[in-house]
Formats: C-alpha cells, structure tokens, sequence
C-alpha cells in the first residue's frame, strides 16, 4: 500500500497550521487588512480588517509537503512517472502557482494601492487566458493528448475534429479558476469546499493508480488553514489563495485526464458560478433580482442561514456530487 498521500496530507496541515502561528500575526503587524466591499451583505463590515493574503499559509504548505514527499519517493525508487506525466505534474503546480502570483498582483494592488477593486478586469482575464493557454499547450507538446469522457472513454484530442477540444479547454479552465474565487465570499466555504474536492480526487486517482500526492498536499494543507479561516476567520486567503486553489483543482484534473470530472466534484464552484451570470441577465433583462443577493452563497445568507450552515451544506452537496461523479467515471 502506498502510504506516500497520507504522509503528504500529514505535512501539509501540520506545515499549515504553524504557519498560521506565524503569517495571521505578520499579517496584521504590517496591516495588510481586507476592505470589505459595500456590494456585499451589511454584516460583513463587521469583517473590515480582518488580514487576507493568508492563501500563503496553505501555498507554502501544500509545496512544502509535495517537495518533501516527493523527493522521499525519489530517493527511495518509489517515484516511476512517465516523462509525458510527469511533464503534466510539473505543468499542474505551475498552473496553481501562477494564478496565485495574478492574485497576488490584484490582493497588492487593494491593500497596498489602495485600490480596492485591485487588477481591472481586462488585466485579470488577459493574464489568466495567458496563463492558461501556457498550461494547455504544454500539455499538448508534450503528448498529454487523451482525455476520458463517461460512457465513451479515452479519446484522443490531438488531431482533427479533436483539436476543437482545446479552445473549449482554454475557456474551462479560466471559468473553473474563476468559479473558485466566487466561492471565497464566506469563512471557511472555499476552504471546506476545496478540502472535499480534493478527497474525492484523491478517491478517483487511487482507484486509476494515480499519484495523488499533489492533492493529498493540498487538502492537508487546507485543513490546516481551516483552523485560522473558519468563521469567526482570523485570516482570509485571499485572491492570492483563492486563485492559486482554482489553479490547482483545474490542473489536477487534466493531470488525471478527466476534466469533466471537474463538473461534478466542482458542482458548487459551478453553482456559484452560473448565479452570477444568471443574476446579471436577468437583471439586465426585468430590472428585477433573480436571487436576493449573488452569487449563490450570498442569497442563502440573505435568507437567513449563517456561515457555518453554509459552509456545511455546501461541502455536503460537493461531496454527494463527487461521490456520482466518482461512480460515473469508475463504471
């Protein structure tokens, strides 16, 4: 048995939550505070200061815990990666690491400018496109060419009606990436909701003889931050953490060549998602609010939920899905 995701899971959270002892306190010592937006419900105001760019605490300990236990595997002869795969590994932590470097950008821009709305939209979207088009055409130079659909299986997107598939990839994983920093609106939500995602990876890669070592890093490390995140959270992630997070669960999930995967492991990302974009139509449309308030999590609020039983329905429906998409892809 390999026992290399479970060590990896016990370095992340240990790794993060340390940090915590470390980052929350620097955090607020040099007053790197969230301004809380007026957009948002009135009681967030209460959130105003609260230090963000935390998303470092779970970053760090995530790559701490895959270099750790990866040059463990190596230097034991347990790490075997084809060349083509492990070009795909490499290309998925870049991935993460990059929309997290853009989060950075934008997080800098609203505490240190001053400048609340940080990167302009058209900067953030040029900047991921950039990026995630790198990803992609990585994958395809180096032969990462098949991807699994359910009831169909592998098929091959490097030639002709094929190569449709990598436009539409291209606008995956910017949606994808951006459905995760929507979910960031609430203590602890896209914390918990990724921590899940990242087990029900963690299930279908073990199942295909997968290395899930990444995501094992990454969910150890998640709940290590959860510690310091959860509501009342001492520490927000930030776009720094929540873009690095969509990076990351993107990445993994053409590492493992099911991205459609990511649709039902990803449900609530997508949920938050397609309220946004439905609560502007319709209002563009009837002048009138669809849901009381997007995105979704948000409307929930509204209506009287707290945070915490947000935080658990969500990451209820994020593992009920996952499990179908689980069954779905293994049968």
């Amino acid at each position: 048995m390999d026992f290399s995701p479970i060590i990896a899971a016990v370095i992340g959270f240990a790794v993060a939550y340390l940090l915590g002892f470390i980052f929350v306190p620097y955090l607020k010592k040099i007053h790197f505070g969230q301004t809380i937006r007026d957009e948002g419900p009135s009681w967030h105001k209460s959130k105003n200061g609260t230090p963000t760019m935390g998303g470092f605490i779970f970053i760090i300990a995530s790559l701490c815990a895959l270099l750790l236990t990866v040059c463990g595997k190596t230097i034991t002869g347990g790490m075997q990666l084809q060349p083509h795969k492990r070009v795909a590994a490499i290309a998925c932590v870049t991935l993460a690491v990059c929309m997290g470097i853009i989060g950075f950008i934008d997080d800098y821009i609203k505490v240190v400018k001053k400048r609340n709305l940080g990167l302009t939209a058209r900067q953030k979207t040029f900047l991921q496109l950039l990026v995630s088009a790198g990803f992609l055409i990585t994958l395809y130079v180096s032969g990462n060419t098949y991807t699994f659909i359910p009831f169909i299986g592998s098929v091959d997107v490097s030639q002709g009606v094929g190569l449709i598939y990598w436009p539409i990839a291209l606008f995956f994983v910017y949606g994808f990436v951006n459905a995760v920093n929507l979910t960031d609106g609430v203590d602890g939500l896209a914390t918990s909701i990724t921590a899940v995602v990242c087990a029900v990876f963690i299930v279908l890669a073990s199942y295909f003889g997968i290395s899930s070592i990444w995501t094992a890093s990454l969910g150890g490390a998640l709940i290590g931050f959860l510690i310091w995140n959860a509501h009342p959270a001492k520490v927000f992630m930030g776009d720094t953490g929540s873009l690095f997070l969509g990076g990351a669960v993107v990445g993994f999930s053409f590492y493992i060549d099911r991205p459609v995967f990511l649709i039902f492991a990803g449900i609530v990302y997508l949920a938050e998602a397609v309220s946004v974009i439905l609560q502007v139509a319709y209002y563009k449309k009837t002048k009138k609010r669809l849901f009381k308030m997007s995105p979704i999590h948000h409307h929930f609020e509204m209506c009287g939920w707290s945070e915490e039983k947000i935080v658990i329905v969500f990451a209820a429906v994020a593992a009920i899905f996952g499990a179908i998409g689980i069954i779905l892809f293994i049968f």
